[in-house]
Order: structure tokens, then sequence, then C-alpha cells
């Protein structure tokens, strides 16, 4: 992957990044081609000695030489269209409508501004004993499946992970299911990507992918379940 690129670190990241590059080719061929064919018209009728400027209309609407310049390009864009709403429609149902079966899960909490993550201990069990809050500080073990619980305190957050490719927002009164599976290890942002307030901007995190070792070292070196 080109260094200018975000990384992939989500099973689902390329999925959804081949949605936005299906959707720049395509509206990019439409670009192009309407450009190319807007500036050879204007060459083609343009002004010249002894000859004036040509203006083409379809009277009714019903000469098919010109209507043509309107039917074919548009027959054109609703096939783009249809190729667009297909992949997204696969995207959308792969992220947001089907739930494999997980492997952990975390309860993700936002408030004006911080975020606050609660991990499950030892026993991979949430609300136990053991469980471990930790505040813009969000520990997962990579090529696992994670489900998240979010929940907002006070206003309209949004949790995302760029490169996760994911963004779900967080509604005060709901807790919304979602999930991930790391496929990199590494450390990575978290924003909030809904402007909730004066102190939005410095409402960022820390999210660490970690390997099966060091994973299991930090949950047995947290396993107190104290709440900050």
């Amino acid at each position: 992957m080109p260094n200018w690129y975000l990384e992939q670190a989500s099973t689902y990241a390329g999925q959804i990044d081949n949605v936005i590059l299906i959707v720049l080719i395509l509206a990019g061929i439409g670009f192009i081609a309407a450009e190319v064919l807007f500036f050879w018209l204007i060459w083609k009728f343009r002004a010249s000695r002894g000859r004036p400027a040509r203006y083409l209309q379809g009277k009714d609407g019903t000469d098919k030489t010109v209507k043509r310049w309107v039917t074919y390009p548009h027959f054109v864009i609703l096939f783009f269209d249809v190729v667009i709403i297909v992949f997204s429609v696969i995207a959308w149902r792969n992220v947001k409508m089907v739930l494999p079966e997980a492997d952990s899960e975390i309860r993700v909490i936002g408030q004006q501004w911080a975020w606050t993550f609660q991990h499950p201990g030892l026993d991979n069990e949430l609300d136990t004993e053991d469980d471990i809050f930790t505040v813009d500080e969000l520990h997962i073990e990579v090529d696992k499946i994670y489900h998240f619980h979010l929940e907002s305190r006070d206003a309209l957050h949004s949790f995302s992970v760029p490169v996760f490719r994911l963004k779900q927002d967080a509604i005060p009164g709901r807790s919304i299911t979602g999930w991930f599976e790391a496929t990199n290890t590494g450390e990575h942002d978290i924003q909030c990507a809904e402007i909730c307030g004066i102190g939005h901007g410095v409402m960022r995190g820390r999210i660490h992918i970690e390997d099966a070792n060091r994973h299991s070292e930090w949950l047995a070196a947290n396993s107190t379940g104290t709440i900050p």
C-alpha cells in the first residue's frame, strides 16, 4: 500500500475503500466525458467568419437529433448509479446488518469531552469485578472479533476509528452494538466525528492493537475492576 494511503486495519476497511474508489472512478469518468463533450460542442458550433454560432433546441422536446445528447448520457449515469448502489448495499450489509459471533465485547462511552472504555478482564466477560476501565485508551487483540456497545452520557457523539473505516454515532439514551476485527497491530487515532461542543476538537483517543501475548500481559496487569 503506498505511504500516502491511510492504513487499512480491519477486515472491512478494504471493502469500504473499494466503494469510495468506485464512486471516484465512475464520477471521474462522467465528469471528464461531460467536460470533453461540452468543449467539443462549443468548438463545433462556435461562431466563425461568415457563420454565426448555432444554437440548437428540440422545439417541443421530441427532436431525436437533439434529445439524444441528454437521453444517452442519462442512461449511462443511471447505470453508474446502479453499480454504486449495489456495491454500497453489499458493504452496508456486511458492516451494519451482519453481526458475526464475538470473541470479546467492550463498552464505549462518549461524554464531553473524552472516551471511556470498559474492557472485560481475564474472565473475558463485561460487567464483572475484574473489568478494566480506561479513558481515551482502548486495548484490543489483533485477529479477534469484538462487539462494541456504544453509549453517550450527554450530547451526540460519533465513535470513529479511521484505520478501521468505522464511524458510528453515539446517541444519548441508547446502546448501539457494532463490531470490528483488527488485522494489524499498532497504535492509531480514535476520533469524535460529530461536533459535540466547545471541546470537540480535543476529544481524541488511541486504540492499541496488540498481539495475543502482549494483550494477555496488559489484561493481567490491569484487571482491577477500579472505575476511574
